[in-house]
């Protein structure tokens, strides 16, 4: 083949090859969002929302991030009784009363007397927005891990059980994997939000260093 004629099919099936990718990355992605729907663990609100979206992120926050593996309350109750893999009970059940509703307690950051760092309760708020988070901050927290909150700032003076030393930037969340999100595309992200912003509210603020998890206000 010369180089002229290389070139005329290059032009040629370039293009077509193009458009095949982006119908196999679409039959792909409706593929995850129909397992995505299938092992949401929690009855969904799919009001004013794009079914296929919020499946599809269902299917990155279940089967992919695994992100009510940090936001429950801690490993014992993840799982409903008699639904925990890990003991050999079958099938899987999802403690849906503590579903994405925080409180796992990973201990003061570096040492005790700092900052103890404790997951946030990311369903809905009564706004229905997850974690109170607007999507374009929702965005900010996944691509550069912005605590908007600042619950946990960088000390200024001696330990106070509710700040971290510096290297540490208390500006950041210092436990959730962001430097791994960072990289998933704006679909994603907002797939992510989008699922997130069609489970079940639920009450407390477990993360919240002072204590204050607005019980029975949060939801309505």
């Amino acid at each position: 083949m010369t180089i002229a004629a290389a070139l005329t099919w290059l032009l040629a099936v370039g293009p077509q090859r193009g458009r095949a990718d982006s119908d196999h990355s679409g039959e792909d992605e409706a593929s995850k969002a129909r397992i995505g729907l299938k092992i949401a663990p929690v009855d969904l609100d799919y009001e004013h929302r794009d079914r296929n979206l919020v499946g599809y992120g269902s299917y990155l926050v279940n089967a992919v991030a695994d992100c009510n593996g940090c936001h429950t309350h801690d490993a014992s109750t993840q799982y409903a009784p008699g639904g925990n893999l890990n003991l050999g009970q079958r099938p899987k059940k999802v403690n849906t009363g503590t579903y994405l509703g925080g409180g796992s307690d990973f201990g003061p950051v570096p040492a005790p007397g700092f900052a103890e760092i404790v997951s946030r309760n990311i369903t809905p708020d009564k706004t229905g927005k997850p974690a109170g988070l607007k999507f374009v901050e929702f965005q900010e927290v996944i691509r550069k891990g912005t605590d908007f909150d600042n619950w946990h700032p960088t000390c200024s003076g001696p330990p106070n059980g509710h700040c971290v030393p510096a290297p540490f930037v208390g500006s950041l969340l210092l436990v959730m994997p962001w430097p791994a999100f960072q990289d998933m595309t704006e679909h994603d992200i907002r797939a992510i939000y989008e699922y997130l912003n069609s489970v079940p509210c639920l009450e407390g603020d477990p993360g919240n260093p002072a204590g204050a998890d607005t019980k029975g206000k949060r939801c309505k």
